[in-house]
């Protein structure tokens, strides 16, 4: 069983991943899940660190929280507004306003700070 340690290196990071793995079906309440509980600690920490992903942009992370939810662009217009908008939002044609992020924030559980990221638009051209 491996000792908790600060995790420093890329072998001290794959030898608490095994042990993760070898944990994994640990009983609630026992000393495994507690070791479990520790270094899933102590990897998250470290990937922060070393592995930093990314937000998703805005329109990105709208689409995904769609798709995960079995959610169509017309389940959009009670949160985002008519159903030109939310076309437009989502074809970045139209950027998202405050109240958009607001509502979409409360109604869907996307973290406003992915909302608020810049990102880029399409340009109509007319």
């Amino acid at each position: 069983m491996l000792k908790p340690h600060p995790i420093r290196t890329e072998a001290d990071y794959r030898a608490a991943l095994n042990e993760i793995e070898r944990l994994f079906d640990a009983e609630p309440n026992t000393p495994e899940c507690d070791l479990l509980e520790v270094l899933t600690t102590l990897v998250e920490a470290y990937e922060q660190r070393h592995y930093h992903i990314e937000a998703p942009d805005p329109v990105e992370a709208i689409l995904y929280y769609l798709e995960s939810r079995g959610l169509s662009w017309q389940d959009l217009e009670c949160v985002i507004g008519s159903r030109r908008e939310v076309e437009e939002v989502l074809n970045r044609q139209q950027p998202l306003t405050l109240e958009m992020i607001r509502r979409l924030h409360s109604s869907l559980g996307i973290p406003a700070e992915v909302l608020i990221q810049p990102y880029s638009l399409i340009k109509n051209s007319a």
